[in-house]
């Protein structure tokens, strides 16, 4: 990588893991909102459905304001945001103030992957390259995050822990300001430049505009690809939204008693699979460099299918069954970012690469967020086995599409 690649990979990389830390922590908290709350799966789920719905609804304008205004601004600005939405979670007093308080935190965390995104597939060289160590970093991000949430609920009540999360928003934007770089330096100028969002623009024209790109960015390949993408963001959500509480339930991570303190093994296991993930994302845009994605993009769903399937049976034979069940989770579940954000460079245009990540985030994220109501539901209604059928169907969905992908490119 170059000097300006280096630059963007580590912004974003801060950015990713900041999104992450708060994101995927949310679930450990999902198992004690229960019963402080007193509400069902059912219920809990469809809360934490709307905020993380909000990070795909909020996606799309995020996308526009990225092609207008560049990313670095955004990116600041949903790291602030994330922060006070975890402050609010603090001090939310009833399941309604909570889901306030996510609906902020969704709001702010909106705005990260169309504008980090973006600034990879437009100021880098090296984009397969740079998403891998961008997802390294969420993941990273995702699994400390988890983990550290983990202990200090051991010992702290989950308000103080919640209070405690407001840091990782604080000394991201610390960290993100010592960065400069080239936003564009991966495209021709003429093709990717920010207007600033000039007065002079007249408003009715910008929404024509508007139209007539979203008119030419859902034609051909890209198309499938938002499809692709928001398979992906239904399954991501249904399988870790109450993850923590499905691996609580196995016999094989009964609580255990150290020096006095109940531990939760299970909260251990899930951090972990969510760190080999990283693993999952250096290999994915590692493999988005190296050969076709969409090529990569069908292996990655035939391996979700597989692990899908397994995994019940695995979490009933014992420890180390179950441990591996864990981790191929983990890795191919995150193999697959990387990749279908390399394919969505490849069939949108530079200019357009914001709006682009809007729309397709809005599914991940926004349509996508129905995963946690699905997981929940199924849940309540079927258990653990009928969840990952139920989910196995999505990569299933998706795996059709990318052979479809494979078959337009010869």
């Amino acid at each position: 990588m170059n000097r300006n690649d280096r630059a963007i990979a580590r912004f974003t990389m801060v950015g990713h893991a900041t999104f992450h830390v708060y994101e995927l922590t949310i679930p450990l908290f999902v198992v004690i909102w229960l019963d402080v709350f007193d509400v069902s799966p059912a219920i809990l789920g469809t809360v934490v459905a709307v905020g993380y719905g909000l990070v795909g609804v909020g996606a799309l304008p995020s996308g526009i304001l990225a092609d207008r205004y560049g990313s670095r601004r955004l990116v600041v600005l949903s790291m602030l945001g994330m922060g006070a939405g975890f402050a609010l979670v603090g001090l939310a007093p009833s399941v309604h103030v909570l889901a306030v308080a996510l609906v902020l935190w969704g709001g702010a965390a909106s705005l990260y992957h169309p504008a980090g995104l973006s600034l990879i597939t437009r100021g880098s060289s090296q984009q397969g390259t740079v998403l891998a160590y961008h997802g390294v970093a969420g993941n990273v991000g995702t699994a400390f995050g988890p983990l550290i949430a983990a202990i200090a609920l051991t010992v702290l009540d989950w308000r103080v822990v919640a209070f405690l999360f407001v840091l990782p928003a604080l000394l991201g934007v610390l960290a993100a300001y010592g960065l400069s770089f080239d936003e564009t330096a991966g495209v021709d100028a003429a093709d990717a430049t920010f207007d600033g969002g000039s007065s002079e623009r007249d408003r009715r024209g910008e929404f024509v505009e508007l139209f007539e790109q979203t008119k030419l960015l859902f034609v051909g390949g890209f198309v499938l690809v938002f499809a692709i993408a928001m398979l992906a963001g239904t399954y991501y959500r249904g399988v870790f939204t109450f993850l923590p509480d499905v691996l609580a339930d196995l016999p094989v991570f009964e609580p255990v008693e150290v020096a006095g303190e109940t531990l939760e093994p299970s909260q251990y296991a899930y951090a972990g699979l969510l760190l080999l993930g990283a693993g999952g994302q250096y290999v994915g845009g590692k493999v988005s460099d190296a050969r076709s994605p969409e090529w990569a993009i069908t292996g990655a769903f035939v391996a979700l299918i597989v692990v899908s399937l397994l995994f019940p049976i695995a979490a009933n034979a014992g420890l180390v069954a179950t441990l591996v069940a864990c981790g191929a989770l983990g890795f191919f579940v995150y193999l697959e970012a990387p990749i279908h954000q390399a394919l969505i460079g490849k069939y949108a245009r530079a200019d357009v690469h914001g709006l682009s990540f809007g729309y397709t985030y809005l599914g991940v994220f926004g349509i996508g967020a129905a995963g946690a109501s699905i997981a929940g539901i199924t849940l309540t209604y079927g258990g653990t086995t009928l969840l990952f059928l139920v989910l196995a169907i999505f990569p299933a969905v998706g795996l059709g599409l990318a052979g479809w992908l494979v078959v337009r490119r010869r």
